[in-house]
């Protein structure tokens, strides 16, 4: 089911599967939101839950006992019910069933809400314990955004900007493309990291603790600025797929924990950044995306 928000600039599209957003458009008629081409990337923004990014072998433990599940977890392929509509706003909701606890041993209730209010978009994730113990999750978001916006323009006009920074140290990245710790220092041309990000060598930059929990992405050649406030995540990954030909989309995706890397364990409670909730309790996490220049 796709559900339509508007508001006096822009037009936005939410599917059912997946909680996933599958259009930001202004009311100019300019797509923002990448169109999931099968022949570069199938997906438009999906939703990471309970787990961020890949697993080794496929499989994590939790309180000792081993489980598998692919990567990103089950919420991106998962159908939710619609619990809220209005001309501005939309609350998909999944619950446990007896797939995901095979693969997540977990009750819990998982809302996400999309609240659109002029050229700013709110994503907020509610989850709730419903299990007699402790419950470990993490949760992201994955969203693509069209670098080539108008007739013209190419990746390389693209940039993302970093407010306070001189430079980036990202993680490094193994042969096995699974994380690890670097210090190296890569410059920033004032404050902007221009695109493609494998300008680095690495399949997905990945920061963490940022000083300014925003970035935005502008180009040189109109003046649409798409900002994304984070503050409640901890992570930031930056990708876009390694291709032959040039792609034309740029994911920004706030994490609340790291992916399994190199130097972590599979062990669910240990990951750097996992959130946990006792029984019966429940907390928001949500980031924004605010639309200027339209």
């Amino acid at each position: 089911m796709t559900i339509t928000l508007r508001s006096d600039l822009l037009t936005v599209r939410a599917d059912s599967l997946g909680a996933q957003l599958t259009s930001i458009r202004t009311n100019q008629g300019v797509e923002l939101l990448w169109q999931a081409d099968p022949a570069v990337w199938g997906r438009h923004a999906p939703l990471l839950f309970p787990i961020i990014g890949r697993l080794r072998d496929g499989k994590y433990t939790v309180g000792g006992k081993e489980y598998a599940i692919s990567q990103h977890g089950f919420g991106r392929d998962s159908e939710f019910r619609v619990v809220e509509q209005s001309d501005s706003s939309v609350t998909f909701q999944l619950e446990e069933s007896e797939a995901t606890l095979a693969k997540y041993p977990f009750a819990f209730r998982l809302q996400v809400r999309y609240t659109l209010e002029g050229g700013k978009l709110t994503k907020t994730h509610r989850v709730l314990n419903r299990s007699q113990e402790d419950m470990y999750y993490e949760v992201g978001g994955h969203d693509g955004f069209c670098t080539t916006l108008l007739p013209g323009e190419n990746m390389e006009d693209y940039y993302i900007e970093f407010p306070g920074l001189k430079e980036l140290v990202p993680f490094g990245m193994d042969e096995h493309n699974f994380f690890t710790h670097s210090d190296r220092a890569y410059p920033l041309e004032e404050g902007k990291l221009f695109l493609p990000p494998q300008v680095f060598g690495l399949d997905t930059v990945v920061l963490e603790q940022m000083p300014v929990r925003q970035v935005t992405l502008a180009n040189r050649k109109n003046p649409i600025r798409l900002t994304m406030d984070f503050e409640q995540f901890d992570y930031l990954g930056i990708w876009t797929k390694a291709a032959p030909q040039p792609t034309n989309y740029i994911c920004i995706e706030p994490w609340t924990t790291l992916p399994e890397c190199a130097f972590t364990s599979s062990a669910l409670e240990e990951k750097p950044g996992i959130r946990r909730l006792a029984h019966g309790a429940e907390e928001e996490l949500s980031y924004q995306v605010t639309v200027s220049g339209i």
